[in-house]
């Protein structure tokens, strides 16, 4: 359960907003609004003499009322931008633009590269997140190589990625009825109790968000009744920049993510379509990078902060500065993760390169030869390669089957159609 933030009182609010307040006070409420401190956390923070912690959430609470706009006004989801966040997106502004400031062939054949894996990577967690139990090397194993999904769990995972790619390809649209109904149908084909439901509204009020170890509801949607208007405004918010109030791209992506989860407008899959339409948002306002980067994993290495934050909102007057913070951090770590991830790549793109000194070699042959080195007993087939670069299968082909006349791989039949690529043995 989470505790309720305490009762503020209109005198105490009156004095918190025009009374002169200590330096102390202020630098902790400061340091409060950087983390977007919850009441759970506010209440055992160090007091400075004088000051109860009731007194300073309402010093909290005030300082973020100042700063306050409206975001969905029916519904009083409100945030207070602080300058923290206004900093973050500032760096992502500055990041993302400066990330890759030129593209040779070489770079080329590497974000290609990135590029599947991120997207096979965001599919995975993301449906994982959902109650998807394959592992992720089960996962990338059937993605790579295209297999038929054997059970519900692998088919979400397939869903998503599809859903992924036809967004990539459909960015630059904007956002209809149809579109958002089409997004739902993709993510959810072959998942739900009733397959009807997929790329469909709820006709009714009986979905709720429940907490299954608790045995309670914790939330209940508006009423299904809204959900023609509620697309409406989405659809505004989502492909117009002419808001009266200026709200940073990446914010405003972010409040579509939770909108959609707060009106619940389908039966099942609420939770990846608005992932799914944060990333549209990011990839339409030419936030490029965020194709190479695999938010959903963060969120599902720590999903139950990611749930908090809906309760919190909920319990503090529809206040999304939580969910807001929660989001932009996990940007952060999700944008670390791709620069850590890149640096090991170039690593490895070193160590390729003693293929390529032995001439004959392109940048992708050594990539692959590199593969096999790290991984004993591997087994690639063209399929692989393919996907693994995102090339036509002819040139994975020709990559293949040049290193095997070189004397660098041995072709072997995996079944009668199939035919596998190993590292040769020496001797």
């Amino acid at each position: 359960m989470i505790e309720l933030p305490p009762h503020i009182e209109r005198k105490a609010y009156s004095d918190a907003l025009f009374g002169k307040t200590s330096d102390e006070i202020n630098q902790l409420v400061n340091k409060i609004n950087e983390d977007y401190d919850y009441w759970d956390k506010v209440k055992y923070k160090p007091l400075p003499t004088g000051c109860t912690s009731q007194m300073l959430w309402s010093y909290v609470k005030a300082s973020r009322l100042r700063g306050t706009i409206l975001v969905w006004p029916k519904y009083g989801i409100k945030l207070c931008v602080t300058s923290q966040m206004q900093r973050l997106c500032h760096e992502f502004d500055m990041l993302f633009g400066s990330f890759w400031t030129s593209e040779d062939d070489t770079q080329s054949v590497e974000r290609k590269h990135y590029l599947a894996s991120s997207l096979m990577e965001e599919a995975i967690y993301s449906s994982q997140m959902e109650g998807a139990s394959t592992t992720r090397i089960v996962a990338k194993e059937m993605l790579r190589k295209n297999k038929t999904p054997k059970n519900k769990s692998q088919q979400m995972i397939v869903n998503n990625y599809n859903t992924i790619q036809y967004i990539v390809e459909h960015k630059d649209e904007p956002l209809t009825e149809e579109s958002l109904l089409h997004i739902h149908q993709l993510m959810t084909e072959k998942t739900l109790d009733t397959p009807e439901d997929a790329g469909r509204f709820r006709t009714n009020d009986e979905v709720v968000v429940a907490d299954i170890i608790e045995d309670e509801i914790v939330y209940r949607p508006p009423s299904h009744t809204e959900i023609p208007e509620f697309v409406d405004e989405l659809c505004q918010m989502f492909n117009s920049n002419n808001q009266q109030v200026f709200i940073h791209p990446i914010i405003k992506g972010i409040i579509i993510h939770f909108i959609l989860a707060y009106m619940h407008p389908f039966v099942d899959g609420n939770g990846r379509t608005a992932r799914a339409l944060f990333y549209w948002y990011m990839l339409k306002e030419k936030y490029w990078l965020t194709e190479y980067m695999s938010i959903s994993r963060v969120i599902a290495k720590s999903k139950n902060s990611y749930e908090r934050t809906f309760r919190y909102c909920e319990n503090d007057e529809n206040d999304i500065g939580y969910f807001v913070t929660y989001n932009l951090r996990a940007l952060k770590i999700s944008f670390q993760q791709l620069c850590d991830y890149i640096h090991r790549k170039q690593q490895e793109k070193k160590a390729a390169n003693a293929f390529m000194a032995m001439g004959n070699i392109n940048q992708r042959q050594a990539m692959i030869l590199q593969k096999f080195t790290d991984e004993s007993g591997l087994v690639m087939t063209v399929k692989d390669v393919q996907t693994l670069f995102s090339i036509a299968s002819m040139t994975a082909r020709k990559d293949l089957t040049d290193l095997v006349q070189q004397g660098y791989l041995t072709e072997i039949a995996i079944n009668k159609v199939t035919r596998g690529y190993i590292k040769k043995q020496e001797g």
